[in-house]
């Protein structure tokens, strides 16, 4: 046996074993094979399995403990927990978990092996940030590395899915690939054939992982399901992001043409990619005519950076960015659109691993509030109700319980395919005409304070970054900008009096668009405004 292995016994400790895996991983399935595993080899074992409730998909810590059987006929009394660095192995199947194994002290250094799939599923936190709350990955393997005796990573979800499996088998590999466990590589295989199901791609996930954890460490590369590495593969060229929109067999193809053929002909080739991705958004999203007003907006701004920049178009790539985004809010149209769409439950399903011969049901949950109401409206009839309390209160106490649809029925796709098509009726709806004219305020701002601080019009342009989502997070966002917008005018009083400007001002917006995506209230923004 290893080393640890033998340690173990002679102190007569089990070997303990802790698998962080989240729902539909088969992380029990792993469980299962790795206690066969050892009573096969004259070993007690023992599993047990927590489910974390509040996780992001079911996060669920599986333990197993394995003492060897000394034929003296005593069952071992065996722990149903992992004490915090008393645990000899770790596999984690994402590398949030192991990040979380090392923060409660289950990797330890002078124990702890620890196998890692370095694919990431982002936490709610990271998720319901304001801004961008992602934890580096490369943070998290540099803990995982300094905290584990020893640490071996690759994406083995990639892995799983290459081999039509899921990530329990490639782990299982990995962890007869690491000599944690020293029984031989065969019985690995052989506990797989006794599970009985889906053993030939298991088996393959199993044999390529097995390789991974025997090749010299190297330094790990994070990347999603689907997607390639970053050094692999930098997208499409603007060329070919051209070809797309004139391909005649594409489904925005013909339809965008004339407009693709302007953003070459009148816009800078490095923002291509951004421009033109936008008028797909905007057409998509309205119509072509609203691809075109989407164009026609940011035409002066590349006018004046021309003019006035310095050849990187800093000014041009955040306006491109943010009016696309801008300019198609999600609204309650736009959500029954994306959620009635046949690409959004061929996803589901693929999610889900659904075989051909099940039947899928999906049941949506929505909450939608007054002003998500009446933004829908024709201006008119959502104002009235806005400022009717006897119509607005109703409406409340009708939804107040939120609303529960089941999308695969006649009756709910129908419901929401209906609501879908209300788009042509959107341009005389109450939040579209409000946005409108948001939008082109925040743009002749952006203008003339190109022209006196450009540094200063680059963050004027990344503060519609602080608007986000809807309900309360929308209207909060939108009371932290129009805050904001009232410093920058201040600023800009001040630098036309000769009293400040400069990089200092565009700083103090910059520091202002972080507070205010530091929390969704606005206190570190309101702290930050009375300094």
């Amino acid at each position: 046996m290893s080393n640890t292995s033998e340690n173990n016994v002679a102190m007569k400790r089990p070997i303990t074993m802790a698998i962080v895996a989240m729902g539909g991983e088969g992380g029990g399935v792993l469980a299962d094979w790795s206690v066969d595993l050892a009573e096969k080899n004259g070993y007690w074992a023992q599993t047990t399995s927590v489910p974390g409730v509040a996780q992001r998909t079911g996060s669920t810590i599986y333990y197993l403990e394995f003492m060897e059987n000394d034929q003296s006929g005593r069952e071992p009394i065996l722990s149903t927990m992992p004490t915090p660095g008393e645990v000899d192995i770790v596999l984690a199947s994402e590398l949030m978990e192991a990040g979380r194994a090392v923060f409660r002290g289950f990797v330890t250094p002078e124990t702890t092996t620890l196998i890692a799939s370095t694919n990431r599923m982002y936490s709610m936190q990271e998720k319901t940030a304001m801004g961008d709350g992602r934890v580096e990955s490369e943070e998290i393997i540099q803990a995982c590395e300094e905290s584990s005796k020893k640490f071996i990573s690759a994406n083995f979800a990639a892995v799983a899915e290459e081999n039509g499996t899921v990530i329990s088998a490639s782990l299982f590999g990995a962890l007869a690939g690491s000599g944690a466990l020293a029984w031989p590589k065969e019985e690995f295989i052989e506990a797989i054939r006794r599970g009985g199901v889906g053993v030939e791609p298991s088996i393959k996930a199993f044999e390529k992982s097995y390789e991974l954890a025997k090749k010299p460490k190297t330094t790990p590369i994070t990347i999603e399901i689907g997607k390639k590495p970053a050094s692999e593969s930098s997208g499409p060229t603007p060329e070919q992001e051209l070809a797309i929109i004139n391909d005649p067999q594409s489904a925005v193809g013909p339809k965008l043409k004339d407009l693709a053929a302007r953003v070459k002909a009148e816009f800078p080739e490095a923002l291509t990619l951004i421009l033109v991705n936008g008028i797909k958004r905007c057409a998509d999203y309205q119509d072509l005519n609203y691809a075109k007003e989407y164009l026609d907006r940011i035409t002066p701004i590349a006018k004046k950076d021309g003019e006035i920049g310095d050849g990187t178009y800093r000014l041009l790539t955040e306006v491109a960015r943010y009016t696309a985004l801008w300019m198609t809010y999600e609204d309650t149209i736009r959500v029954a659109d994306l959620k009635s769409r046949r690409s959004r439950f061929d996803r589901v399903k693929k999610e889900a691993k659904v075989k051909e011969d099940q039947i899928t049901q999906v049941r949506e949950f929505f909450h939608p509030g007054v002003e998500e109401i009446t933004d829908t409206l024709p201006g008119p009839i959502g104002r009235a109700i806005l400022k009717s309390k006897l119509v607005s209160g109703v409406i409340e106490k009708v939804t107040k319980n939120g609303l529960r649809l089941h999308t695969t029925s006649l009756h709910g796709y129908l419901l929401l395919y209906t609501l879908a098509k209300l788009r042509p009726l959107r341009r005389r709806s109450l939040r579209f005409s409000v946005e409108q004219k948001r939008i082109d305020q925040w743009l002749e701002v952006i203008l003339p304070v190109a022209s006196e601080n450009y540094d200063l019009a680059v963050e004027v342009a990344e503060l519609a970054n602080v608007i986000k989502g809807y309900g309360d997070t929308h209207k909060n966002g939108m009371a932290n900008f129009n805050a904001i917008m009232v410093e920058v005018n201040r600023l800009r009083k001040e630098a036309a009096d000769g009293k400040s400007g400069g990089k200092a001002a565009a700083e103090r917006i910059a520091a202002l668009g972080k507070a205010a995506m530091a929390d969704e209230n606005g206190g570190k923004l309101r702290e930050l405004l009375s300094q």
